[in-house]
């Protein structure tokens, strides 16, 4: 068993093109939507990764409307991870704390919040 504490959001908020967590330890994170749908951990975006890049790739008339990639919902799964509903119909991506983690880049952390004071 382990004595360190479990690692828990506190706070998931939407800031323009990326989502910004506050953590349990009392650091801040931020990544990006694009970031969250290019590594998005389905098996099928997976896959997918794995080939090498399609030059002659047709985008399909869905993903040409959605856009940029953006949420549409985000919904717990348990006590460890996210599903990411995306705005072009993705929605099998289960993102683990873990991931989210360090998929993230350190915005602030308590101790930086507390020397600026």
């Amino acid at each position: 068993m382990s004595g360190s504490p479990v690692l828990r959001p506190v706070k998931l908020k939407r800031e323009g093109d990326q989502l910004v967590i506050d953590w349990s330890d009392g650091i801040r994170t931020a990544v990006t939507w694009q970031t969250l749908r290019q590594q998005c951990p389905c098996a099928a975006c997976q896959e997918q990764r794995a080939k090498p890049p399609d030059p002659f790739r047709v985008l399909s008339p869905r993903e040409l409307a959605a856009g940029a990639p953006s949420p549409v919902q985000m919904l717990p799964r348990g006590y460890y991870a996210y599903q990411i509903i995306w705005n072009d119909g993705h929605d099998t991506g289960i993102y683990t704390l873990e991931n989210l983690r360090k998929m993230s880049q350190v915005v602030s952390s308590a101790s930086t919040a507390k020397s600026s004071s």
